[in-house]
């Protein structure tokens, strides 16, 4: 208000983006593209709720403070026209224009072309994953492969829904694409922070086993989702870790077996944020115990003096219970602990969600685990879906990580029905990726029928099948008038 007034018509707006400097600076270039992995690793959260809120999971759970009426949408069902969760697509859209410009600018870049093949099988691979998320969630969706490098006018922003059938065509594209780049190569960064082929191929199943079940593409998708996740399971350089706990050790990310692909959070750059809701307060943490049964009680602060946090969503009785059946799974104690009251019974109070829970630094909780997008039990049970589905009997992938989850006391699997297979399956997803985002996902890619015997009716009903999908916002409608609504709202 105050600087000075004249000239002002020198003054020009900024309409387009200096995205030449990578190709005349390696720096420049090595910036951009390492940018995208720190953008994706924004996007933690949102991955967390579109990939597991959904489900039966954390619905109705017990938890000590108000609880998170936003999370409460996602598991409710709560969801309209004029209720919409993850607005904006989620904000993904920021996240594939920097992928598209690497993408479009790295074959002038000044790298090697070694250099250069591997970061494009990668944007080739993120941008998949990423469309991936999106097809899920919303169905049909605009789809963009140029960046935008100049804004003359708004309408040039503006794009309509793609058909589904589309999207999955540039999903399948990208990940030939990737495979292609990659070439034979099965390479892993020590800390396996970096999009891979390992990662690719692991994708492609995933890609596959949905486009069969839910796309029209039957057995022939169900063939190649397990030719890809067969390759993967091959690699010598992948396993499964001996002990459970050890996936999510943040001082054993090195060299981690099980990892194919996960976000990288470090101290002095980034740390995990998702789970404020999932923990407990410093106050209540000294008024609440473990393990009253047997016994002896530890006081919370006791065991987590420097956890902050809120339990404002959590899991039911129900759940716990049907997690918790089996003592000798040593799944749940290295996922979640139940907080108890010091009252008569020691009722219980809440679920403080501790894989994710780091490590003590200089004196504070430092939330620095990786998060998995895949990990080698991904491809376990999905070879293992896809063998169901085409006719097979899936025993050794499943009798795998129960040998791990229970040792000598695993239960035994026993071929069965198709329905009774995957029900087997769902049941060991739900016990190994709890707080990793998959459980909604998971039962999608089953089918819609495995969704509606999961989920309460009270929330879900099977005549609701177009709620399987999210929304758009009245803004965005607005906003875009080439923008249609999801069908059904």
């Amino acid at each position: 208000m105050f600087s000075c007034q004249n000239q002002l018509e020198e003054v020009v707006p900024q309409t387009s983006l200096n995205q030449q400097l990578a190709l005349s600076d390696p720096n420049a270039a090595t910036t951009l593209y390492t940018g995208v992995y720190a953008s994706l690793r924004n996007y933690h959260g949102t991955l967390l709720n579109l990939g597991e809120m959904r489900s039966d999971l954390w619905a109705d759970g017990l938890f000590t403070e108000s609880e998170d009426t936003g999370l409460k949408q996602y598991w409710s069902h709560n969801i309209s026209a004029t209720n919409v969760p993850a607005a904006n697509w989620g904000g993904f859209y920021n996240l594939i224009d920097r992928i598209n410009t690497v993408i479009k600018l790295f074959p002038q870049a000044p790298l090697t072309e070694a250099q250069r093949k591997s970061a494009l099988a990668e944007m080739h691979g993120l941008r998949a994953f990423v469309y991936f998320t999106l097809l899920r969630t919303w169905g049909g969706v605009p789809i963009t492969t140029e960046p935008v490098s100049s804004v003359d006018n708004l309408t040039d922003l503006y794009r309509e829904r793609a058909k589904a059938e589309d999207v999955m065509k540039l999903i399948k594209s990208d990940l030939e694409q990737s495979l292609t780049l990659f070439g034979g190569s099965n390479a892993f960064t020590t800390k396996r922070v970096y999009w891979n082929r390992a990662a690719t191929l692991t994708l492609k199943g995933d890609v596959f086993l949905w486009s069969g079940t839910l796309m029209g593409g039957g057995s022939a998708d169900f063939a190649v989702a397990k030719a890809a996740l067969e390759e993967v399971k091959a690699i010598p350089t992948l396993g499964l870790q001996a002990t459970y706990a050890d996936i999510f050790d943040a001082t054993k990310e090195v060299n981690n077996r099980e990892i194919i692909f996960a976000l990288s959070f470090e101290k002095n750059e980034a740390t995990q944020s998702a789970y404020g809701s999932f923990l407990v307060n410093t106050t209540q943490a000294g008024t609440l115990v473990f393990d009253p049964q047997p016994g002896p009680a530890v006081p919370v602060s006791t065991v987590f003096p420097l956890v902050g946090g809120a339990s404002r969503v959590g899991l039911s009785q129900a759940m716990i219970t049907r997690l918790t059946a089996n003592a000798a799974d040593r799944r749940p104690r290295a996922t979640f602990r139940t907080m108890h009251r010091t009252t008569a019974g020691n009722p219980v109070a809440g679920v403080m969600l501790t894989k994710f829970i780091g490590r003590v630094d200089a004196g504070v909780q430092l939330y620095d685990n990786d998060f998995p997008i895949y990990r080698y039990a991904d491809v376990l049970l999905m070879l293992a879906e896809a063998n169901t589905k085409l006719g097979n009997d899936p025993s050794a992938d499943i009798m795998a990580l129960r040998t791990r989850a229970y040792g000598a006391a695993a239960p035994a699997f026993t071929n069965g029905s198709q329905q009774a297979n995957m029900e087997a399956i769902l049941d060991e997803n739900l016990r190994e990726f709890i707080g990793e985002g998959k459980r909604w996902f998971a039962l999608r890619r089953a089918g819609d029928a495995y969704v509606f015997r999961a989920v309460s009716p009270q929330y879900l009903q099977q005549n609701q099948v177009y709620k399987l999908v999210l929304p758009i916002s009245v803004g965005m409608l607005n906003a875009d008038p080439k923008l249609t609504q999801t069908p059904g709202y």
